[in-house]
């Protein structure tokens, strides 16, 4: 089964390398979507694929890469649509 997660990550999570890392992690898992930086400081994360891969990399955002701190995830799954290609951070 496949689905769909949107994740806002609050806390210390610009400038501790969380968008390369979350890049690294989805692209092991054979998860698509895209990572960025948001204004307010918060981390935004798309991702689709098979439900289990998403559901890891939902999980390890709640803790992310060494040198971030996480103050908490917000999680919302929504509908998949298969319009990613690969996972890439934005800008």
């Amino acid at each position: 089964m496949k689905t769909r997660a949107h994740v806002i990550v609050h806390g210390i999570v610009q400038g501790v390398f969380f968008r390369y890392r979350t890049q690294q992690e989805a692209s092991g898992l054979g998860v698509t979507g895209w990572v960025k930086n948001r204004p307010d400081g918060t981390v935004e994360i798309v991702c689709e694929g098979e439900k289990e891969a998403v559901d890891r990399l939902v999980h390890w955002s709640h803790t992310g890469p060494s040198g971030a701190f996480v103050e908490r995830a917000d999680v919302s799954f929504e509908e998949y649509t298969g319009g990613f290609p690969r996972f890439e951070i934005r800008y």
